[in-house]
């Protein structure tokens, strides 16, 4: 298999990997509206064992060094399919959106 063919398969893992974990994120908040504080509380323990396997590696994602075997580009986004600003200022928009969704999950759980 040729490197852009690999590099072809961890773009399309890396952005099914950040899919699951950003509909996590969103789907957290929304869980805790509908009263559904398990998943809510679920959904919020997921993504943290992906913020510590992040905390473990740099603050990036393993995918990322996998990526960056098969290109030499180091554009925001050579490691997956997304815009290159929403991969630019990811852990940013949704670093702040699981914080908010916790805080949101925790107030509804309390006064619910």
């Amino acid at each position: 298999m040729e490197k852009k063919e690999k590099l072809i398969i961890v773009k399309t893992a890396h952005t099914f990997v950040w899919a699951l974990f950003a509909g996590s994120i969103i789907a957290t908040p929304v869980y805790a509206f509908l009263s559904k504080f398990a998943v809510s509380f679920t959904l919020i323990c997921v993504v943290l064992f992906e913020v510590l396997i992040l905390a473990l590696n740099k603050f990036k994602c393993p995918l990322t060094g996998i990526a960056a075997r098969y290109t030499s580009d180091r554009k925001n986004n050579f490691d997956i399919y997304l815009p290159l600003w929403l991969a630019k200022y990811n852990k940013e928009i949704f670093g702040t959106l699981y914080i908010t969704g916790i805080i949101y999950t925790i107030i509804m759980w309390w006064v619910g």
